[in-house]
C-alpha cells in the first residue's frame, strides 16, 4: 500500500463571497515541488470567476486516466522489446448524468498514438494486447466508475 499526497489551497482575498461570485482559482502542490493551478470548468462557472488557463478537476482526471495507461503500457512495451519514441493520447471525458442520475465522469475515451522504431515493430494483435495489458493494470481506471474505452491510431 502507498499513500499519495496533493496539497489543494484556496484563499478568498477579500472577495466578496455570498454572492456566489468569487474566483474559483487555487493551486495544487504535490510532493515533488510541482504546483498545478486548477479552477472550475468555465463551462460550469463562467469566467471570470473561473480561469480558463487553468486546470479543472473534470480535465485532471481524464489526464490521470490517460497518464496511468500510458505508463504502463511503455513499461509493457519495454518488457516485451519493443522500443517507443512517442506516444500521444488525445483523451476525452464525457460529463453527464449516470444511472444514480448524478453529474459524473460517465466515459472516458482515450485515443492513443504510439510512434515505434527499431526492429521490433508490434503488429495489430500486439498493440492490442498492450493497451489491454495497460487498461487491466491502471490503478486509475481501476478506481473510477465511468467506462474507459481504448481507441488506439
Amino acid at each position: 500500500m502507498s499513500e499519495h499526497v496533493a496539497t489543494v489551497e484556496w484563499s478568498r482575498d477579500g472577495q466578496a463571497f455570498s454572492d456566489n461570485k468569487y474566483a474559483r482559482a487555487h493551486d495544487w502542490r504535490f510532493d515533488g515541488g510541482a504546483v498545478v493551478r486548477g479552477s472550475s470548468a468555465p463551462s460550469s462557472v463562467p469566467v471570470p470567476m473561473s480561469d480558463p488557463a487553468a486546470v479543472d478537476p473534470e480535465e485532471a482526471l481524464v489526464a490521470a486516466v490517460s497518464s496511468c495507461h500510458m505508463l504502463f503500457f511503455l513499461g509493457y512495451a519495454a518488457k516485451l522489446g519493443f522500443v517507443v519514441d512517442r506516444y500521444r493520447d488525445d483523451a476525452v471525458g464525457v460529463l453527464g448524468r449516470d444511472e444514480r442520475g448524478k453529474m459524473s465522469i460517465t466515459a472516458i475515451t482515450l485515443r492513443p498514438e504510439a510512434v515505434f522504431s527499431g526492429d521490433a515493430q508490434p503488429d495489430a494483435a500486439a498493440l492490442g494486447d498492450l493497451h489491454h495489458r495497460a487498461h487491466e493494470a491502471c490503478y486509475i481506471a481501476n478506481s473510477v466508475r465511468a467506462a474507459v474505452a481504448i481507441e488506439p491510431r
